[in-house]
């Protein structure tokens, strides 16, 4: 056991005295000056600074369909590990980073409300959060400093701090600031013209007028007043992160945006229009240089709405009794799709649409995608105690995707099918330009349909509502949707849930073949009867082709090839009688290439044919292992033997615990048995 100061000892090796230093720095506004003319990026305005973050955790390229998509490592969260990390939202999140870029460039997107838009559960607030907290730790980096000023104090050696955290080049008159901007890039190593707009804040330009008028208008002598700190955006301490979050309409007052007059310091200053008596606190003011977060923005009081209009816009917000006061930052808000529609139609919020960045953030329909999103929570590492057999995940975020997906046009296509394409898989007769053209004819897909949280709910209580089971399957989870779809309070009609079940019936159809194909492989998958099978065919395939006679090897006697033997095979991956001789040929052909370059011919290496040999084996075997005895719990020991061998299989190769691989040949053994009565 570690000793408390061993502990005490492991947290002060890790700390960084030099990084403390540097992100607590306090300075003199000349000094600034030098560290602007050295790094003229600290003078970023918030966008330019959202958008260096994000692509300072890079970017990968790949191809969809033919068509280039981008990447943004940022949104994997590598920061936590991917706690947060978004799946299946390259083309959305790309459009956002697009925003972004386009803002930084100062092309009019800087003057709009960014809106988030989608259903329940589709990320929204995963990629505020994201952002936010990129802020917070790309600020503690060198790449990302950025600076502030305060007032020495005359009676002592504190400093009043500017409350919006502003730029300190400010400070320089109006007048001068464009000169000051371009000596300073000028002599700057580094690519970036600096441009620094607005005013001083209230309390500033106070704190400023008073050294002013002491200093007899003396500017070198007042900003000897100044001290500039280095600061590091924190949601936490309210610096450069805001967060709005609608509440009661009787409750609601604009003072949290804009801060509101301090009635303690009234009597100290003798008015409510002395900035000193006043808290610029509200949320606004402290997201000064970063972001500011409208939780569910539309439905905000329609007065707090207007505060919008000039903060996107103008990007000026107005304090009570104060002039209007420059702000820069991002804002950044998320709505749902009913407060959307009524935003469309209110006549008298024209100005806000106007004035707002629409960015659909649809539900995932990609099947690995959405995987993904499940296995984040649910694996092994933080499921303890409970095996999730094979499938469980895969089956639930099918039925997911499936309510999302619309109906294709194309009445040969099933929906199971279109999710299938979407997920990568070919189908005969779809090309990539067919794939696209499905996602074109699909307006809102992704904009309805089930949230991931809905299912992530029913695979949490399908895991604790089996105690005694070690292992939770695919039909517990299924079950759990299913009983949950009575009570869902977003399904409003029977005829949606009615969709769902159905839906749901499609997924456990689609599970038996998936589970009977994996039975079939582990039955077929000995190594030793397959070689032998595949000698055989192959020996028979070479004297037919060959139009020679195949030694029989326990008469020694010289035979025709054996037909039955050969279609038995081929008829497994639907050879018809008419080509049986091309794809004959084709294989000799393949092993006389593989003979020319001195490599030696391995059925495995032919997909098709060892999936045909597997189909063959699995057949010869299924009566000597009697698989559908155990439905009636009468096995042999000898049959025991084989079953015991099958379910090693599925649990070294394809991920089952004992229990699971059990309960998956009982179900695949109750389908045969099935099949056996119809026939």
């Amino acid at each position: 056991m570690i000793a408390g100061r061993e502990i005490i000892s492991l947290i002060t090796r890790q700390q960084d005295q030099g990084r403390y230093k540097r992100n607590t720095w306090i300075g003199s506004f000349e000094e600034y000056l030098d560290i602007v003319r050295e790094d003229p990026l600290v003078t970023r305005n918030a966008f330019q600074r959202v958008y260096d973050m994000i692509m300072s955790y890079g970017v990968d390229e790949y191809e969809v369909c033919r068509e280039k998509r981008t990447h943004y490592r940022f949104f994997d969260d590598p920061d936590k590990r991917g706690h947060d990390a978004i799946y299946g939202l390259d083309a959305v999140l790309a459009e956002l980073v697009n925003a972004f870029k386009s803002a930084a460039k100062g092309y009019g997107i800087e003057k709009r409300v960014l809106l988030l838009h989608g259903p329940v559960g589709s990320s929204k607030s995963t990629i505020a959060r994201l952002l936010k907290q990129g802020m917070e730790a790309y600020s503690a980096t060198d790449q990302g400093a950025l600076f502030t000023f305060g007032w020495k104090n005359a009676e002592s050696d504190s400093v009043d701090w500017c409350p919006m955290n502003e730029e300190p080049l400010h400070l320089v008159p109006l007048g001068m600031r464009q000169q000051v901007c371009n000596e300073l890039s000028d002599t700057s190593d580094v690519d970036f013209e600096i441009n620094v707009k607005g005013d001083l804040c209230p309390y500033c330009r106070f704190m400023f007028t008073q050294r002013m008028e002491k200093y007899e208008g003396d500017w070198s002598r007042m900003i000897q007043d100044v001290r500039v700190k280095r600061i590091i955006m924190s949601e936490q301490d309210r610096v450069g992160i805001g967060t709005f979050q609608p509440k009661d309409e009787k409750n609601q007052d604009s003072t949290e945006l804009t801060g509101d007059i301090n009635y303690r310091k009234i009597a100290e200053f003798g008015s409510d229009s002395d900035p000193r008596a006043f808290n610029f606190d509200g949320e606004f003011n402290v997201a000064n240089r970063g972001i500011i977060e409208f939780i569910e923005v539309l439905k905000l009081d329609v007065a707090f709405l207007y505060d919008l209009l000039g903060a996107s816009q103008e990007h000026k917000v107005k304090p009570k009794k104060f002039p209007q006061t420059d702000i820069d930052e991002v804002i950044l808000g998320h709505t749902n799709e009913p407060e959307y529609r009524r935003l469309q139609n209110n006549e008298f919020m024209e100005a806000l649409r106007d004035r707002t960045v629409k960015i659909d953030v649809p539900y995932v329909t990609k099947l690995s995608d959405e995987i993904q999103i499940y296995e984040k929570d649910y694996n092994a590492e933080k499921v303890r105690g409970k095996h999730i057999a094979p499938h469980t995940i895969e089956m639930a975020a099918m039925w997911a995707i499936l309510t999302r997906l619309e109906e294709p046009n194309n009445a040969s296509l099933t929906l199971l099918q279109k999710l299938k394409l979407y997920n990568g898989k070919t189908l005969p007769g779809f090309t990539e330009e067919n794939i696209n053209e499905l996602r074109a004819e699909a307006v809102n897909e992704g904009m309805v349909g089930i949230s991931p949280r809905y299912v992530q709910d029913k695979i949490s209580n399908a895991l604790v509502a089996h105690p005694e089971a070690r292992s939770v399957n695919p039909f517990m989870v299924m079950n759990e949707i299913e009983a949950g779809l009575k009570h869902h309070s977003l399904i409003t009609c029977d005829e949606l849930r009615g969709r769902y079940r159905e839906l749901l019936s499609v997924v456990k159809e689609e599970y038996e073949n998936i589970v009977k194909n994996e039975v079939q492989r582990a039955i077929a998958a000995d190594d030793d009867a397959l070689k032998r099978l595949c000698g055989n065919y192959i020996d028979n395939v070479k004297a037919y082709t060959q139009r020679e006679k195949v030694k029989n090897k326990y008469t020694g006697q010289l035979e025709e090839p054996d037909e039955r033997l050969m279609r038995s095979i081929e008829e497994k991956i639907d050879i018809p009688d008419s080509r049986k001789d091309d794809f004959r040929r084709e294989i000799m052909n393949y092993i006389g290439a593989l003979s020319i370059d001195g490599k030696t011919f391995d059925y495995r290496s032919n997909e098709r044919l060892h999936k045909a040999l597997q189909l063959k084996l699995f057949e010869d075997q299924k009566d000597s292992i009697k698989l559908t005895s155990l439905v009636s719990n009468v096995v042999d020991q000898d049959t025991q033997q084989k079953i015991d061998v099958v379910k090693g299989r599925l649990i070294r190769d394809y991920g089952y615990d004992d229990e699971s691989a059990t309960d998956v040949l009982n179900f695949v053994a109750s389908i045969f048995a099935r099949g056996d009565a119809h026939d």
